[in-house]
């Protein structure tokens, strides 16, 4: 079933806090929201655990959904995120880490790494944005998957922006390394 197009009488159901129904919203939307999980998580554990805190928000928030103004396939995965984020900003192992940057450099040399790319499969490239440090790997997903801007992602996660274009510039710098060993390694 394509969550755009949700039976406004399941949503209901939910609101009335009828559990066939909130599992029948579960069943349609997992998969999904597992995705956008997996994208911010280090691993299948911890995704499962924060797709079950972020479905729980839904069902707690689904009052407040407009129904004719929002498709509901946005509005869970707003929500989803927001989760993730606010789970992480809880936990701010990486505050010590923090360096405040007024100025960072971005360089334009990724057109040997783009022809990489080209040949690899997503799969293989999700891996590699998996590897990155949490913060990074956060910032990445939010700025070129899901489309945040800079100034989005420093009040999501707290942080001067200055600090966010940091950490997507090393993020972006780490993935084009990590995709440089795998050449050498390809072309041994």
């Amino acid at each position: 079933m394509d969550l755009n197009q949700i039976d406004h009488s399941l949503l209901n159901d939910c609101i009335k806090g009828k559990s066939e129904a909130e599992y029948k919203l579960y069943q349609i939307s997992h998969s999904y929201l597992m995705s956008i999980c997996i994208r911010y998580t280090r691993n299948e554990d911890k995704a499962r655990e924060m797709l079950n805190m972020g479905f729980h928000r839904i069902l707690n928030k689904l009052d407040k959904y407009r129904q004719n103004e929002v498709p509901f396939k946005s509005w869970i995965r707003v929500v989803m995120i927001n989760t993730l984020i606010n789970e992480f900003n809880k936990e701010k192992t990486h505050q010590n880490n923090i360096h405040y940057v007024e100025h960072y450099v971005e360089t334009n040399n990724y057109a040997e790494v783009n022809e990489a790319v080209k040949q690899m499969d997503i799969k293989e490239i999700y891996k590699l944005i998996a590897k990155l440090p949490q913060p990074h790997q956060q910032i990445f997903n939010l700025y070129y998957i899901d489309g945040y801007k800079h100034r989005e992602i420093a009040d999501l996660m707290q942080i001067n922006e200055n600090t966010c274009k940091w950490y997507l510039s090393t993020a972006k710098e780490k993935l084009k390394d990590m995709i440089h060993a795998m050449e050498i390694v390809i072309k041994k």
